[in-house]
């Protein structure tokens, strides 16, 4: 098997997408039902569901999305209405989430190191104090 798509489940899959289509610099392409479809790319598409339930606490699966610049990239996505979630700083991560509370992570592209508890350690002492 091979994942098709990603799929997010949405209050507001309207401002979920757009958000989304600005930070990943796909456009929307389609709309079905209760459906907002990104422009596949690399074979896997990205896609926004309605539904009525909130979410309720962390996400048991995030993205983890690689850039040349994480910490212009914290600033772009508070910038289109995300966040960044400081309880998560212990792990070293910078973990955001986007306007309806769904995490993810900006990694840096490449390899990057892990300490054996597993956090990372490529942030900047600035990242982190923003």
């Amino acid at each position: 098997m091979d994942i098709n798509c990603v799929i997010v489940d949405s209050a507001d899959p309207d401002r979920l997408a757009a958000f989304w289509s600005e930070l990943l610099d796909r456009p929307v392409v389609s709309r079905s039902g209760p459906y907002i479809w990104l422009e596949r790319r690399n074979g896997l598409g990205v896609g926004f569901q309605r539904t009525d339930g909130s979410k309720p606490a962390k996400n048991r699966l995030h993205l983890d999305l690689e850039s040349e610049d994480p910490a212009a990239e914290q600033a772009r996505v508070e910038a289109l209405g995300g966040r960044r979630l400081t309880e998560y700083d212990p792990g070293g991560f910078l973990v955001m989430a986007d306007p309806e509370g769904n995490e993810f992570c900006i990694i840096p592209k490449g390899p990057f190191e892990l300490d054996d508890e597993g956090r990372a350690h490529y942030l900047t002492a600035d990242a982190q104090a923003t």
